[in-house]
């Protein structure tokens, strides 16, 4: 028996601004904490004693715990409310942050961190597609771009923002409060939201456990099995275990949460239905290629910047800081064009331009070329980012029906973090596998180097790791490219205001 439809959004606030800005906080701390532990490697080597695939775990841990529930979570919000699936998520977060400071004093070692970024993952599912649909269900079609424009803002600065700040932090105070700032962040966030977001009315949903297991079991065997593979030969990890097996397993185990969604008597965790929109598809497939580029930039830019060019943190995080003052600066524009031009236009050129950036600071990776061209790289890429994040949520959400909001949600940044989880993954693998295949018996001392920021590095490994690094920026460009062709394909939208 079909569930009812639920009743019209009622009580909603005049000014759906408000509600907005008090959920934004909360959603750019969580993405800040995407990125922010990259400028930190370094100093999380130095610090647990432990080697860069081990410490990309922290990273990878908080993105796979933050992509897998995120179909849950999305459902969840349509059942018992957004307002109180986002409270209960950044409280979460914030004494999972706690944790993640603590895990130095506590001597819970390298394993410890990993565990606690994996809980902060875990609030932050919570949060994220809660904002989306909040957007979806206070704001009416014809206004949404203006809305997502910040929300992809948001999500673009923030991914740019979390480097500087760590720099910042571990420059002055030390790596543990890239962790402890959230705390008074998330204590504000809960007071603006209980204060200013409306409570929305709900609708029943069934939960498809089967479906959630399959799908956490596949992502987490494919994951490790990347990001693991070069460590382990890509042979055996434990008994019959192999790295191929895992990996064989993850893809096996994906392809059958689809035939179970498509199959499922009940309530499926993904309405198939949903990728009947064209854009919607394709929205969701380009938003995955932003994910895994965004992610996967960082490592080896950072890496560069500190061990081969001799810079702190903070002078490492300043170079990419022109992309966030750009993002931010552009948004309103972005936000406005996107209500009046065809996202073909606006996604295509966007993700051309940052896939040309990217190439730019390839190109630049080297022990002594000039630091103005990564400014430039960084400015342009400062320009392609609003014209990316925005205008696809926008294209993704706009024909959803108000009863799919919480589910078209959770099916969108669940495809973002898969590509975000994916993209960490697979630039550990590369960056390893590049670094043997340039250094040979001298990667070895590149990973000792690697541990501290300063040119300390003899020339011979200084010039190898940097053609590594190099090498490994060609990945994301390439993969954005994938975003621009997906882009091509967008049709205009009903609801596109035409003037």
């Amino acid at each position: 028996m079909a569930e009812p439809a639920p009743a019209p959004d009622r009580a909603l606030p005049e000014n759906p601004w408000p509600a907005l800005w008090a959920l934004v906080i909360g959603f750019f701390m969580i993405l800040v904490d995407s990125t922010i532990v990259s400028v930190a490697t370094p100093a999380l080597m130095s610090a647990f004693g432990a080697g860069v695939d081990e410490v990309l775990w922290v990273t990878s841990s908080y993105l796979l715990a933050y992509a897998v529930p995120l179909l849950v979570t999305g459902r969840l919000g349509d059942r018992i409310g957004p307002k109180r699936v986002y409270m209960v998520g950044l409280t979460v977060f914030t004494l999972a942050s706690l944790w993640c400071g603590l895990s130095g004093e506590l001597d819970l070692g390298i394993a410890g961190l990993v565990a606690a970024r994996a809980a902060q993952g875990l609030g932050a599912s919570m949060m994220t597609p809660q904002t989306m649909t909040v957007i979806t269900r206070t704001f009416p079609a014809e206004r949404r771009g203006q809305a997502m424009a910040l929300w992809g803002a948001t999500a673009g600065v923030a991914t740019l923002v979390g480097p500087l700040v760590g720099g910042l932090l571990v420059d002055t105070l030390g790596w543990e409060w890239i962790f402890f700032v959230n705390i008074p962040v998330g204590v504000v966030g809960l007071v603006l939201a209980a204060r200013l977001v409306p409570r929305l009315p709900t609708s029943p949903h069934r939960f498809d456990l089967f479906g959630v297991a399959l799908s956490a079991l596949g992502l987490f065997c494919a994951v490790f099995a990347l990001q693991e593979g070069q460590a382990f030969g890509w042979g055996r990890i434990w008994g019959p275990v192999s790295v191929p097996g895992l990996l064989v397993a993850g893809i096996g185990l994906l392809v059958g949460f689809v035939w179970w969604q498509a199959r499922n008597p009940g309530e499926p965790l993904v309405p198939l239905d949903l990728f009947r929109d064209r854009n919607f598809s394709l929205a969701n497939g380009a938003i995955m290629a932003m994910g895994f580029t965004v992610t996967a930039m960082v490592f080896p830019f950072y890496i560069w910047a500190q061990s081969v060019r001799g810079l702190s943190p903070t002078m490492a995080a300043l170079l990419m800081a022109p992309s966030s003052v750009m993002s931010f600066v552009l948004a309103p524009l972005a936000g406005r064009l996107t209500d009046r031009v065809h996202p073909r236009l606006l996604v295509g050129s966007g993700t051309t331009l940052l896939a040309f950036s990217i190439w730019l600071l390839s190109r630049n990776a080297t022990p002594d070329s000039p630091l103005w061209i990564a400014l430039v790289a960084a400015f342009l890429m400062g320009i392609s980012n609003p014209l990316v994040w925005g205008p696809l949520s926008t294209t993704a959400t706009r024909n959803l029906a108000m009863d799919r909001a919480g589910a078209g949600s959770g099916v969108y940044n669940t495809t973002r973090q898969m590509g975000a989880v994916l993209g960490s993954a697979a630039i550990a693998m590369l960056m390893q596998s590049r670094i043997t295949a340039r250094l040979g018996e001298g990667a070895a001392a590149a990973q000792d180097g690697m541990d501290t920021s300063g040119a300390s590095l003899p020339p011979g490994v200084a010039e190898g790791l940097s053609r590594a690094m190099a090498e490994a920026l060609l990945l994301p460009a390439a993969v954005i490219l994938v975003g621009a062709v997906l882009a091509m394909f967008f049709e205009r939208p009903r609801h596109l205001v035409r003037r």
